[in-house]
């Protein structure tokens, strides 16, 4: 059905000094996001497989009065993260994968977000109304992993 297309998301950001493994850990570390995301809490409602933020884990996010569920779907060591989620926004199978690949002195982060819309003819509405959240995000993180990578490098000398 056309109105019922499926919708997609796309940035991307790159960190100046942070390495792969420096952004993977804060995707991994569900309370660092509040600290660069447009997010007001995290709280962790079920451990995933082997490890609290393992596959599997369910992860609880708030912005103002949307409270979202996101569980994490895949994990690639300094590659890539992936959850599915789920809020009381009417949108359904939302899928989120973090890929990360080097960069020159620091690390492309490339966002990509789907969902199918509950309601037909909704989905650009809400495309147009996460894609500030998602750019929030990459920017955010992408920013906060250069200041710890910096920090780092700083040590080191």
């Amino acid at each position: 059905m056309r109105y019922m297309r499926r919708q997609r998301i796309e940035h991307t950001a790159t960190t100046t000094t942070a390495d792969a493994a420096t952004v993977y850990a804060l995707l991994r570390e569900g309370a660092t996001w509040p600290t660069w995301g447009p997010l007001d809490s995290f709280e962790l409602e079920r451990e995933g497989e082997g490890e609290p933020e393992g596959l599997g884990a369910v992860r609880i996010f708030r912005s103002g009065r949307v409270t979202g569920r996101d569980t994490v779907a895949e994990l690639i060591p300094d590659r890539r993260f992936s959850y599915t989620h789920v809020s009381n926004l009417p949108i359904r199978d939302y899928r989120a994968d973090v890929d990360l690949e080097p960069a020159e002195h620091g690390t492309r982060i490339r966002w990509v977000s789907t969902f199918d819309p509950k309601i037909p003819g909704t989905g650009p509405l809400l495309r147009r109304g996460l894609d500030g959240f998602v750019a929030k995000l990459v920017g955010g993180l992408a920013e906060h992993a250069s200041r710890a990578g910096a920090r780092e490098v700083s040590a080191l000398t």
